[in-house]
């Protein structure tokens, strides 16, 4: 299995015109994010999750020919509002593109993206097969795929382990039930927005206390906002086994 993070960062962690902290102005590529995605290669399929409005650039950056299905944690746009950028693909691949999530999240795209599912849609239109998912596993192609359900304050939201791997993105509340789905995950990637308290996300001493729970092999932090602090003087503060993801990082299982 291979790992490719598209994007690291959150609506408040891309940089940020005219702002001067440390992280927007900073000249290391690794403080430049682009919105929370990863993309996985396993049994010769790619499955992306999230397909955020930075989809079209992460997909250009990583020169990805291919897309086998897309999961999609949660319905706020900066996790779907890539999805026009499918087309491409579906004229590539020439089939329309799996879509896995919650009811919830498959309702607000009909919505908004109605001319998608009319119909008759428009000629051009992007291509989808959307299929609902509930917190149990379902397979996509032969892939056993496990989803987390946890809270980004009120709202559920999934993450998802596959294999030894396994991604949590926005969330600030996991039960002790869906910790026991991720226990025995080599690679655990979840969200610490910044050190300060949040109301919807995890912050940092949070993220570190559930990696200590799991004790993966190894560990990294995403959905990096601004307001963490410069990526190369976090890092030193972190434990042996967790490292700050970035955009572009690939990793392998």
């Amino acid at each position: 299995m291979k790992v490719t993070f598209l994007g690291t960062g959150t609506s408040q962690g891309v940089p940020v015109i005219g702002c001067e902290c440390p992280v927007c102005k900073s000249v290391d590529f690794k403080n430049n994010r682009t919105r929370c995605a990863v993309m996985i290669e396993v049994d010769d399929k790619i499955i992306v999750i999230d397909i955020g409005t930075d989809f079209r650039q992460q997909m250009l950056r990583e020169r990805v020919k291919r897309v086998d299905a897309v999961l999609i944690t949660h319905e706020h746009k900066d996790h779907t509002g890539g999805l026009d950028d499918i087309r491409p693909f579906n004229f590539i691949q020439k089939m329309d593109m799996p879509i896995f999530a919650r009811k919830s999240v498959c309702e607000q795209l009909k919505i908004e993206y109605n001319y998608i599912f009319k119909a008759k849609p428009y000629p051009g239109a992007p291509r989808v097969l959307l299929n609902e998912i509930e917190n149990k596993s379902f397979e996509f192609d032969g892939i056993k795929i496990q989803p987390i359900e946890g809270l980004h304050y009120k709202l559920l939201v999934f993450g998802f382990r596959i294999g030894k791997f396994t991604y949590i993105t926005d969330m600030n509340e996991i039960s002790k039930k869906e910790l026991k789905k991720i226990k025995g995950s080599e690679v655990l990637v979840i969200n610490a927005l910044q050190k300060e308290p949040h109301v919807s996300h995890f912050r940092l001493d949070q993220a570190l206390a559930i990696i200590e729970e799991i004790n993966p092999k190894k560990a990294y932090l995403t959905h990096l906002s601004h307001r963490m602090g410069l990526h190369h003087e976090i890092e030193q503060e972190l434990p042996k086994n967790v490292q700050l993801a970035y955009d572009g990082l690939k990793i392998n299982l």
